[in-house]
């Protein structure tokens, strides 16, 4: 048996409906489409949202704050995960912390190819959790505590 061999199985497929075709088919004249009104016509269709005039939901509920398009987008590490993942000595810089997982690259999510370039965003490192090894960190930010716990541990950090 190969590809070449298989076949449908019994009612896999059906005859095409033919509407229009006269009163004998069960679905002449009017099409199955009911009589008059929008969606008796062509390219009738309704939208989703509309609720037949009334004022519908996303305009009565009421809108507040703010959305700043303009705002930076972080990648947050913290130490704990340094700890983690990284050995004493290595050399710790965004490519790197996509790479491991760390971060998500802008175009990237999680289980997408590895192939793809790698563009990140920029990225900060926080203080949650300790450090015990000496690392060089490049990063963009670092949050004063998270500099204080790795030059203490005996590393060093570069601002990108």
């Amino acid at each position: 048996m190969d590809l070449s061999n298989l076949e449908k199985p019994e009612g896999a497929t059906q005859k095409r409906t033919r509407k229009g075709r006269g009163p004998g088919s069960g679905l002449g004249k009017t099409c199955g489409r009911g009589h008059k009104g929008q969606k008796s016509r062509s390219g009738g269709k309704v939208p989703a949202s509309f609720e037949g005039g009334q004022m519908p939901l996303i305009r009565r509920i009421p809108k507040f704050g703010f959305v700043n398009n303009f705002a930076k987008e972080w990648s947050i590490v913290n130490l704990a995960d340094l700890e983690r993942v990284f050995e004493a000595g290595d050399e710790i810089t965004p490519e790197v912390l996509a790479e491991r997982g760390l971060i998500w690259s802008r175009y990237q999510r999680p289980g997408e190819g590895k192939d793809k370039v790698l563009k990140t965003r920029d990225v900060k490192v926080l203080a949650k959790g300790s450090l015990t090894k000496a690392l060089t960190v490049k990063a963009h930010k670092f949050s004063k505590s998270a500099e204080q716990a790795i030059v203490a541990a005996g590393g060093s950090i570069e601002v990108i």
